[in-house]
């Protein structure tokens, strides 16, 4: 279906032809309708269906067609990241348009947040921020909620992960009972489900099946120990000089420091992003990535979703996600559009099991291969839920086993 077909004005039309648009996703096809009928939404899509179109471009229409110089539309989201990701989106689908909007962050320096407050106070008509930026803002009384008309939560899933339930229903105990409200989350556990019930009026729900990983992305995974990863890490990187774009996914702060020292020590061209930095220092080196003047970028999950880099060659997760869909995150990252990528994960004898729920979650046995000989011996593949630690150091030769081949 074609975005004309949706029933957008000519002025959302057009800015969507200049950034080569036409034809609506899964979401997208179903979503839109019922926004633009008043529904409440309660929708399960992944990162990389489209679904910040799917809620946006319908409000955009909507407050296209007012005269209105305040805030009606608020956006709600986990992370700074997304809050500027979003609001870049709505700044180029709102181009043909006069809507103005803002990202709330914290962070940040003073100046962002007299920045955002003169915003505040000038007259802004969408508001994408964070739980916690957004409740300061509410408490100063620079954001007046009693003209907000259209709320949207996005990737609530995350945020209820963070631990923003809190945080959430004090804002919307200060918005109007009479408004449209949106709830869009990758995943759906119940926890979603009784947030919905509290914030949602006869919603309608939509489900997007969590797509598997883009075909075009090669697979694979290395059996080893802790002490052998960055080694190996090492090894795979110059094994790849031609990969101009690299993300090493780490789920602590502190590995993505041990990395990042000594990938640089090694004379690599790393750099670390994660909630320790600044801001601006945040914002500074996703800038420097997506130029390519930082070929290698280690980070936390906290750009996992969101993360709008083009040309991505190759993901390794140096440890395994617990929630087996974000993977799927992670590893697409790289794929996008027409392109091809490749994505390794690091399996210590620990990670087994959880990686275990991975395959069957994208039904797919991953192929895994031993490390490098001159690494040690790697770890033989087995899923045992309550396996002991085995993260000691390896043996010195290494042990050919059945399944795994050696590269």
């Amino acid at each position: 279906m074609t975005f004309k077909e949706l029933g957008f004005s000519e002025l959302i039309l057009d800015s969507l032809s200049y950034m080569g648009f036409e034809n609506a996703t899964p979401i997208q096809e179903q979503a839109i309708p019922k926004i633009f009928e008043g529904h409440d939404i309660l929708a399960s899509a992944q990162t990389g269906t489209g679904k910040t179109a799917a809620f946006m471009l319908p409000i955009l229409d909507i407050i296209s067609k007012l005269s209105v110089d305040n805030t009606v539309a608020l956006i709600i989201v986990p992370t700074r990241e997304l809050a500027l990701q979003i609001d870049q989106e709505i700044q180029a689908f709102s181009y043909t348009t006069n809507i103005s909007s803002i990202p709330l962050y914290g962070g940040g320096d003073g100046q962002d947040w007299e920045t955002q407050k003169r915003a505040l106070r000038n007259g802004v008509n969408i508001v994408v921020a964070t739980p916690g930026k957004l409740t300061s803002f509410i408490h100063n009384k620079y954001l007046n909620c009693d003209t907000i008309k259209y709320l949207i939560l996005d990737e609530a899933d995350r945020m209820l992960d963070i631990g923003f339930y809190d945080d959430i229903m004090a804002i919307i105990k200060k918005l109007p009972k009479e408004r449209q409200t949106l709830l869009f989350s990758a995943t759906m556990p119940s926890k979603i489900v009784k947030l919905s019930k509290e914030i949602l009026n006869n919603p309608l729900e939509i489900k997007i099946a969590i797509s598997k990983p883009n075909a075009k992305i090669l697979q694979a995974a290395y059996l080893c120990y802790d002490a052998q990863k960055i080694a190996l890490l090492s090894h795979l990187i110059k094994d790849k000089p031609k990969y101009k774009s690299i993300i090493i996914f780490s789920s602590t702060k502190k590995n993505v420091s041990a990395i990042v020292s000594s990938l640089k020590s090694q004379g690599m061209n790393a750099a670390a992003i994660s909630s320790n930095l600044e801001q601006k220092q945040r914002e500074q080196m996703m800038l420097e990535f997506r130029g390519k003047s930082v070929r290698i970028l280690v980070a936390t999950d906290v750009i996992s979703r969101g993360i709008d880099v083009k040309d991505i060659d190759l993901v390794i997760n140096y440890d395994v996600p617990r929630d087996a869909e974000d993977y799927v995150h992670r590893i697409g990252r790289t794929a996008r559009a027409a392109a091809s990528g490749v994505a390794i994960t690091l399996i210590n004898p620990d990670d087994m099991y959880h990686f275990s729920g991975i395959e069957n979650l994208i039904e797919k046995e991953i192929f895994k291969i031993n490390v490098p000989a001159e690494l040690g011996e790697s770890p033989k593949w087995e899923v045992n839920k309550r396996r002991s630690n085995n993260r000691g150091r390896p043996k010195s030769k290494p042990r050919k086993h059945s399944g795994n081949k050696r590269r």
